[in-house]
């Protein structure tokens, strides 16, 4: 394994927004390079605790390397972020005070060509965040109906030309597996349009591989249950941090949070209140942060990157 590097997005304002420095128990879900984690563990006290959590055997190297110096406060857990209840109940924590998320795909598996996350290197279809078990890229690929692949092509890539994409991944598949990124790329390309092709920024395959990824790592399932699993155990006046980097991932967000920090929800002619819901947080972001134009230009994959954040009441 080659050194994982990642740049954390968000850094200062995640951070700024947990308040590590007033003590307790945090958790970073998705502890990637640990560029989140160790500035969480700077700042905590020396009777904190910090619970780095990673589904990717790399980036579990690489963070326990990273928080070498704060081991006595610092614990990591490979796992997925979606069993966060789980892995806090293994500990015997009851509640936390900070919990943060940074959603997506880190700048390690785009840049590490053998994980078959890049349409700019060659390398074997696999997109696996944990390599150790569940499908793959080449099994999407190959394995799926084009219906199946149109709906995830549409649904998780929000990409326009998801029909003829699907079609052409299969005509593609007719001739033998694909089994290479770079074969993967073509077949989307020829999918598409050439005027749509020429008139776009980005390239052709970005918002194909972005579903084939969400689809082989159940990306958005696990967002909801997650962020209800932790605030539930997050004690009074305990912060809730999310970063995500597209609208699918923010949608899903956005409306968790509201729906927590939402009360009662019985029709307005009700005179009295009889479903009994009551707001657990409040936002303490009504509009998302987003990175500063100092920090896109140091790290273009920052651009689409938004912070939302909740108290627990």
């Amino acid at each position: 394994m080659s050194g994982f590097s990642h740049v954390s997005v968000l850094l200062d304002e995640s951070v700024d927004a947990l308040e590590p420095e007033r003590g307790g128990v945090f958790v970073d879900c998705t502890a990637g390079g640990g560029g989140h984690s160790s500035a969480i563990a700077e700042r905590l006290p020396e009777s904190g605790r910090l619970i780095a959590i990673d589904r990717d055997g790399d980036a579990i190297e690489a963070v326990r390397k990273r928080l070498e110096k704060y081991k006595d406060k610092c614990e990591v857990v490979q796992s997925n972020y979606s069993d966060v209840g789980a892995v806090l109940d293994s500990l015997g924590i009851e509640t936390v005070n900070g919990v943060l998320w940074d959603l997506g795909v880190s700048s390690h598996q785009l840049d590490e060509a053998d994980r078959g996350f890049s349409y700019t290197v060659d390398a074997p279809l696999d997109m696996r965040m944990d390599r150790s078990g569940g499908i793959t890229a080449a099994d999407v690929v190959n394995g799926y109906t084009v219906e199946e692949l149109k709906r995830i092509i549409r649904d998780y890539g929000e990409e326009r030309f998801a029909g003829p994409v699907a079609r052409s991944i299969c005509e593609a598949r007719e001739k033998g597996p694909i089994t290479s990124t770079g074969q993967l790329a073509e077949a989307i390309a020829r999918g598409i349009p050439a005027a749509a092709r020429k008139s776009e920024a980005q390239h052709p395959a970005k918002r194909t591989f972005q579903a084939i990824r969400i689809e082989v790592n159940g990306e958005l399932d696990g967002i909801e249950p997650s962020i209800r699993s932790a605030v539930e155990r997050l004690a009074p006046g305990g912060t809730a941090a999310v970063i995500s980097f597209h609208s699918l991932e923010d949608r899903i967000v956005k409306r968790t949070f509201q729906d927590l920090a939402t009360g009662c929800t019985c029709p307005p002619d009700f005179p009295v209140c009889v479903c009994g819901k009551k707001p657990t947080v409040e936002l303490t972001t009504k509009k998302p942060i987003v990175p500063s134009a100092e920090e896109t230009k140091n790290n273009p994959r920052a651009r689409s990157a938004k912070l939302r954040v909740v108290k627990k009441l």
